[in-house]
């Protein structure tokens, strides 16, 4: 007697679903959290500069390749770059312009920000030299 096999043809899908609205859950509860405030950055467009503005009131700052800082060819020392942007801020309200040369490290720019930030200063620019 030969018996037959009944066939099954039908996926069960509740545990992908269960599993689908478990992950969907999480996402919903962490998306909130990941909402971090950081630096605002405004990624300028490629245009060629004719010539600087003479009346621009920035404190323009210069990262050299030995990731050492100068201000109006002198150099500062790393501990009192803040003192030195918070002084300077004072005469030039418009902001930071950050000059790097091309060796320079990120790290050395941003520490030159956070400082920046931690004076008061709200607009930065950087730029390379």
């Amino acid at each position: 007697m030969a018996r037959q096999r009944k066939t099954f043809n039908e996926i069960n899908i509740t545990p992908l679903t269960d599993i689908f609205l478990v992950l969907l859950i999480i996402m919903m509860v962490i998306a909130p959290l990941l909402d971090q405030q950081g630096l605002n950055l405004a990624v300028p467009n490629m245009i060629e500069v004719q010539d600087e503005i003479k009346d621009s009131k920035l404190v323009k700052v210069v990262v050299t390749n030995e990731d050492k800082y100068t201000l109006n060819d002198e150099e500062i020392l790393a501990s009192q770059v803040g003192n030195v942007i918070a002084e300077q801020a004072k005469e030039n309200p418009d902001g930071l312009l950050i000059i790097t040369q091309e060796n320079a490290t990120h790290g050395a720019v941003v520490k030159l920000m956070d400082e920046a930030r931690n004076s008061g200063v709200t607009n930065i620019s950087i730029t390379e030299y």
